[in-house]
């Protein structure tokens, strides 16, 4: 047994304090056998709230979500990140995103940050275990200002949609420049994109499903992230919802759904179904601004409270695990790496420390008890009660520890400049078991347990290297955006 499975065992989680300087090693994977390899497919709706689909109650149809579920097996518990780019950063390494200091903020048109080239991404490992294909259609957004950022020099063999976020789903052009690509060059299709997203995905399903090797699809969709826009059939079809932007959401969530449809339907028409691994998932909770819902949930997107990190989640893969089952044990998005990792038969690189673990068992039930803490940070520029200017971005800062019994919720000046990280900050703690819906703070009560969650909080925080570049939320003075956002050879 590992130290690390060992201390596990004790109940104790102890996260890495220091970034492994090392090179990262090549992974070793046993030789590729289709008949044993599913082909995997992780879909990644953006912004969807808890309330923002059927199964969960919400007046808005997602048939084809729905079914999903109810084929496979409900992640109830399922955490990422309160923003995009941090939990995308984290499902395609496995680790925690501060690691490189990826957790604090979305990556801006005008930073100059990416995916650093020497993390090996899940596509990478893919490839050692006989994954030929490995096609990402959708939203990146984890760095274009070098080519080294890029999908396709990340370990991705074919890529179709946009760097960035936030982007015209009509014209696909964002701070008004063209973001809409085709392996490394520009596109010019027309169409609204969350369409051109699916049909292409369609289309790579339908030419790798029959070759000897299996592949890996994933499919950011842009929807339902704004701007709030959609085609005239869908939003024809809500006129009943007074709220307008809830009308909107309802008609960009149910173009996705379609489109989610189609692409489980291509799967069952190439005759892959049974051997085939789909995930879905949303990368946070919804932007209740611009017309998501997130209840019973607390809070939603850019929060720590449940409605911004607990998120709509599934599985299906008929050969492996048995559907028509919900898993209430927390799973989240640095879990998915290790698990893939175990499936297709890989061992873990030396000399890189993976946050998550392989939770295949709890999937499927095998195993119902699991000892987790799962950390979450955000930088914002949101004051508390406690301040009295606007604060720049990490100078205030979200800091959150779920644990299977309790949640700890701290929003306050920056935690490790902070001679008491408990001073001038709110305390929330939430006994999570009881109340999932984070109505009782408890932080005054029990004083012992916040104490200890927090040191380990601020343990989790050391994570991030030291003198990162500035994030800013609004552009520089006097920066412009490009003619296109054709990402620089450099």
């Amino acid at each position: 047994m590992k130290r690390r499975e060992f201390i596990k065992t004790l109940g104790i989680v102890t996260p890495s304090l220091a970034i492994k300087n090392s090179t990262l090693n090549a992974f070793c994977c046993v030789p590729s056998d289709y008949n044993r390899k599913p082909n995997i497919v992780i879909i990644v709706a953006d912004d969807v709230g808890w309330g923002d689909v059927g199964y969960h109650g919400a007046e808005i149809d997602t048939p084809h979500i729905d079914r999903f579920v109810e084929q496979g097996v409900e992640l109830d518990r399922f955490y990422v990140c309160p923003v995009c780019s941090p939990t995308r950063a984290g499902l395609l390494t496995g680790r925690y995103p501060i690691r490189r200091g990826l957790q604090r903020r979305v990556i801006k048109p005008w930073d100059n940050r990416g995916m650093p080239p020497d993390e090996k991404l899940l596509p990478e490992m893919l490839a050692k275990a006989g994954y030929k294909k490995r096609g990402i259609f959708g939203k990146w957004h984890l760095g274009e200002s070098s080519r080294k950022y890029h999908p396709i020099d990340q370990g991705f063999t074919n890529f179709y949609g946009m760097y960035r976020s936030a982007i015209d789903y009509f014209s696909h052009k964002t701070k008004g420049a063209l973001d809409w690509h085709d392996q490394y060059d520009l596109s010019f299709d027309k169409g609204y994109s969350t369409h051109l997203i699916g049909n292409r995905a369609v289309q790579f399903i339908r030419e790798n499903a029959t070759q000897k090797e299996p592949f890996f699809l994933y499919i950011p969709f842009n929807a339902i992230h704004t701007p709030n826009h959609y085609p005239q059939n869908y939003i024809d079809r809500y006129q009943h919802i007074s709220d307008k932007k809830r009308r909107e959401k309802a008609a960009m969530i149910t173009a996705m759904d379609d489109n989610i449809g189609h692409i489980l339907k291509t799967i069952d028409e190439m005759g892959i179904t049974d051997n085939t691994i789909v995930l879905f998932l949303s990368d946070n909770g919804g932007a209740t601004k611009a017309g998501s819902v997130n209840l019973p949930l607390r809070g939603g997107k850019t929060d720590l409270f449940e409605g911004g990190i607990r998120v709509p989640a599934a599985i299906r893969w008929p050969n492996g695990i048995t559907g028509g089952r919900k898993v209430d044990v927390p799973i989240s998005y640095i879990d998915i790496f290790p698990t893939l990792q175990n499936i297709v038969g890989c061992t873990p690189q030396k000399n890189v420390e993976i946050d998550g673990d392989n939770v295949l068992d709890f999937i499927k039930r095998k195993r119902t008890h699991r000892n987790w803490e799962f950390y979450s940070y955000f930088g914002t520029r949101q004051p508390n009660k406690y301040s009295k200017t606007k604060n720049q971005i990490g100078t205030f800062e979200l800091n959150a520890l779920n644990t299977i019994e309790w949640k700890i919720v701290r929003n306050g000046p920056n935690i490790l400049k902070a001679e008491d990280p408990l001073k001038d900050a709110e305390i929330h703690l939430f006994h999570i078991t009881n109340d999932p819906y984070e109505k009782i703070n408890l932080a005054t009560q029990n004083p012992g347990i916040v104490q200890k969650m927090i040191k380990k909080v601020v343990d989790f925080r050391r994570l991030q290297p030291d003198k990162l570049e500035p994030v800013s939320r609004r552009p520089p003075k006097g920066w412009k955006p490009p003619d296109s956002w054709k990402i620089p050879d450099k």
